[in-house]
């Protein structure tokens, strides 16, 4: 987790400065529109259409269930938004011409891997025959941000100083709580999954292009792989872009988390690579920090606490981010992209795609439902948001006790009864969904003082199903 340190930037010369220009990817479900449930079979009508529609923006993926998109670089905002708004409409537009839906999430909540059908072609059947049952595991979709920068050639360089980072990309796009129909006590279980395959997760620390070279080399000319696209980190030099591209994050199922996450990647990359001395002081401790980080991030995502290798207690996601953004809010005005920047701390305040996928199947087993019907009520929710469409004042409500209750409970555990009040405070807000507040010594969360009575409390809606629930 970086600190606060003078740097002295590269990006002062107006001709080094660059656009970072940027591009997002993500990928989808298909699902039976009538049912939710994922798709048994997707049409080649409907990639064909897709393809042609969306002048080649959208495409099969790895699975026959899935499809992806990838917008065009841009260097504004805005525009990437409107683009990114209108390839969610007309992919759903065309798979509802085919009795399918769109579902954008990390994981599907009852989709079972043992139903997922390779894509064919040659790359996916090299893929596919090396991973073997591994690969037909790997019903996940992810976003991927890709960002140009000034000097390509400083990619690995910029990669390794951007992985303190990492985690909190991952904790704000959250959005893969259940798997195989089961809850799983992560707020983000697509990782969990994802890093079965190999050359996966945290990436070494290289600092040159000549070090990443080697690696990749030295994998090529010993046949485990034919080039660097097979390196799947969860951060990598692109090999089809000039591009830093961004992997770690799930498929966020509301746009404006998509769009925020997108513009704070953008904006960090822009701040490392201007200052070639921000976190250039790495270490194998920094780097194990930052896979413990990672965890923690798929575990808790925005309500845990995270490790700081000069702290002496760990630290709030939310104060982090705050600082991180305070930190980074010049190159985000620079960027044009403070607003966007800005809405991580929405997500924060409302909670990510996990906390309202919880909100829902809690929701609806309190009315009485069975497992299988509350998680069609999940699958449902999610179809509906990927368009767009708004929270119900029952479901905001019940949201808000999950965030509550489960950020206390992870303080607590993490600091300690004690020290929850350092960064508990009274909320004054009639909702009890969470809020940042900022204080003389610095933004903290504000929840609910009742959150602290319910701190020691183990809530039974979170964890892991068992045969008896």
């Amino acid at each position: 987790m970086p600190r606060t340190r003078s740097v002295s930037s590269r990006c002062r010369s107006k001709n080094s400065s660059g656009k970072f220009r940027f591009g997002i990817e993500e990928e989808y479900f298909l699902v039976d529109a009538d049912t939710n449930a994922i798709a048994t079979i997707a049409p080649e009508s409907l990639f064909k259409a897709v393809k042609t529609l969306t002048r080649g923006r959208g495409k099969r993926e790895f699975l026959q269930q899935q499809v992806e998109v990838a917008t065009e670089p841009h260097v504004d905002i805005p525009k990437a938004r409107v683009e990114l708004r209108e390839l969610r409409q007309m992919l759903a537009a065309i798979a509802a011409s085919h009795g399918l839906a769109l579902m954008a999430a990390g994981t599907h909540p009852t989709a079972a891997w043992t139903q997922a059908r390779q894509t064919k072609g040659a790359r996916y059947d090299s893929v596919m025959h090396d991973l073997q049952m591994i690969g037909r595991r790997n019903m996940l979709c992810g976003m991927h941000v890709h960002v140009e920068l000034p000097d390509p050639d400083v990619r690995v360089d910029v990669m390794t100083r951007m992985l303190p980072y990492l985690p909190i990309f991952i904790a704000l796009a959250n959005s893969s709580p259940f798997w195989q129909s089961q809850r799983t006590g992560l707020m983000g279980y697509r990782l969990a999954a994802y890093d079965e395959l190999p050359r996966t997760g945290v990436p070494e620390l290289f600092r040159t292009r000549k070090e990443f070279d080697a690696y990749v080399d030295a994998l090529v000319r010993a046949g485990v792989m034919p080039n660097a696209s097979f390196i799947w980190w969860a951060m990598r030099p692109s090999t089809a872009h000039p591009t830093l591209e961004l992997r770690a994050p799930d498929c966020c199922t509301r746009l404006e988390d998509t769009v925020a996450i997108a513009a704070l990647y953008r904006t960090l990359a822009r701040r490392v690579f201007c200052n070639p001395s921000l976190n250039a002081d790495l270490t194998a401790v920094s780097r194990a920090i930052v896979v413990e980080n990672k965890w923690r991030a798929q575990r808790y995502g925005i309500h845990g606490t995270f490790v700081e290798e000069a702290s002496p207690r760990g630290v709030p996601f939310a104060r982090w981010l705050d600082r991180v953004i305070e930190e980074a809010a010049g190159d985000a005005a620079a960027l044009g992209c403070l607003d966007e920047v800005m809405h991580c701390r929405a997500i924060v305040e409302h909670g990510t795609s996990a906390d309202s996928q919880l909100a829902v199947y809690r929701e609806a087993r309190n009315e009485g439902a069975g497992r299988e019907e509350a998680l069609a009520a999940v699958s449902e929710w999610l179809v509906a948001t990927t368009l767009g469409h708004e929270l119900g004042h029952d479901l905001e409500h019940e949201l808000g006790h999950h965030l509550e209750h489960e950020l206390a409970r992870n303080l607590a555990d993490d600091l300690g009864q004690d020290d929850l009040g350092r960064y508990l405070h009274p909320g004054t807000r009639d909702r009890s969904v969470n809020s940042i507040r900022t204080y003389p010594d610095g933004p903290t969360l504000s929840v609910p003082r009742s959150a602290e009575t319910m701190a020691l409390h183990v809530d039974p809606g979170l964890a892991p199903d068992m045969p008896d629930i």
